[in-house]
């Protein structure tokens, strides 16, 4: 059942319904077929364009629509909603506009949003192969020659990268230094020696492109460093905060799609003598504690944006969103399999594909693991 959400503007609350209906009528009718196939799903790109809910990040001078915080993360569960993959396709340009956001001049933002304002894609590639959760361990190096950076390395796991017209890439300017040689730079795809490497064929998200990134001699200019030298850690994290309650509220979309089968489906099934299996008190406290988790995690996540609108500190609550709620996604995924027994474990049923989209929530964005070495940092250091 949904309800409107009084909490929210009219404008919100308009926004929210495009998304569900532009999920409805592009995304539930082909996740499935997309997740058999585990390929790209390009013409998404163009229906998000005609839609209006591309580049929400972009502000309105620089032709994007500007949304808030908040509104970023309805759009985000309601195509969380449908598939997870999707959701982390269309919400790519989000997370590789943030560090523009953060510390672009007007000349990089004006190069960097006008590409994904006209239809591109952008990437944000940071994992490597040796350094996961631990960013100061990046082996890709950028050096300076003349009036050119030039990045040589290797990233992992790096999401739309196949198809990224621009990207956002970290590489260290001076390794002896750790996190504080880490800096980021505006790459753009055409440059020669960035090649795409071996695409990632993955448990969940699997029509979500994942790519390995071969950065051979990539030469490019000395104005595409963003921010100062040695910057990338903060501009990473501060990244990182903004993204991570749009996961968050992806994982709201995930858990809330499995408990609307799960009721569906306590209500439809029969047992032996053919009374609806909702009826039993322990199937009805289940779906009741899978909703309370559901319900649970979006306020967690609302609260977390509203502080960024805000302009106040929300790290903290940033961390416990995106680690309460993609948690949540898991364990109601997971119950919703168990609920529908024999069916929900089949791979014709929709919460096996949830429980499988649901895990990585919990990994990418930074780990959950992580997010508690945030989170209890803050606490006992303030």
């Amino acid at each position: 059942m949904i309800m409107v959400d009084m909490s929210l503007t009219p404008e919100q609350q308009r926004i929210q319904q495009l998304a569900r209906e532009f999920t409805a009528q592009h995304i539930l009718p082909v996740d499935r077929e997309w997740d058999e196939k585990g390929e790209f799903h390009e013409f998404i790109l163009e229906e998000v364009k005609k839609a209006g809910l591309n580049c929400m990040a972009v502000p309105q001078e620089y032709g994007g629509p500007g949304y808030d915080a908040v509104t970023q993360s309805l759009v985000a569960e309601e195509w969380g909603y449908g598939c997870a993959a999707f959701a982390t396709t269309l919400g790519g340009n989000g997370l590789s506009s943030y560090p523009l956001a953060i510390a672009g001049t007007d000349e990089q933002k004006r190069l960097y949003y006008g590409r994904l304002v006209n239809g591109g894609m952008g990437g944000f590639a940071l994992t490597e192969p040796g350094a996961g959760s631990d960013a100061g361990a990046c082996a890709t190096i950028a050096k300076l020659d003349g009036d050119e950076w030039i990045i040589n390395g290797t990233k992992c796991f790096a999401t739309t990268c196949g198809y990224a017209d621009i990207m956002v890439i970290f590489a260290s300017t001076d390794p002896s230094k750790g996190v504080k040689g880490l800096s980021a730079f505006i790459v753009e795809k055409e440059r020669e020696g960035v090649v795409v490497g071996a695409v990632e064929h993955k448990m969940g998200i699997r029509s979500s492109n994942t790519v390995e990134l071969l950065l051979k001699n990539v030469r490019v200019p000395k104005s595409h460093l963003l921010g100062k030298e040695g910057e990338g850690m903060k501009l990473a994290m501060k990244t990182l905060d903004m993204a991570r309650p749009i996961v968050a509220s992806l994982a709201v979309g995930v858990g809330r799609r499995a408990l609307d089968e799960a009721v569906k489906y306590a209500k439809e099934y029969l047992d032996i003598n053919g009374k609806p299996i909702g009826q039993h008190q322990a199937v009805a406290f289940k779906l009741a504690d899978m909703a309370t988790r559901v319900e649970a995690a979006r306020q967690l996540v609302r609260n977390a944006l509203r502080l960024k609108d805000a302009g106040v500190p929300y790290t903290k609550e940033a961390a416990m969103a995106k680690t309460f709620a993609t948690d949540a996604a898991m364990r109601v995924t997971a119950d919703a399999v168990e609920l529908m027994g024999q069916y929900g474990y089949s791979r014709d049923s929709v919460v096996e594909k949830l429980m499988r989209d649901a895990k990585v929530t919990q990994i990418y964005e930074g780990t959950n693991q992580v997010q508690r070495i945030v989170i209890s940092g803050i606490l006992l250091n303030s």
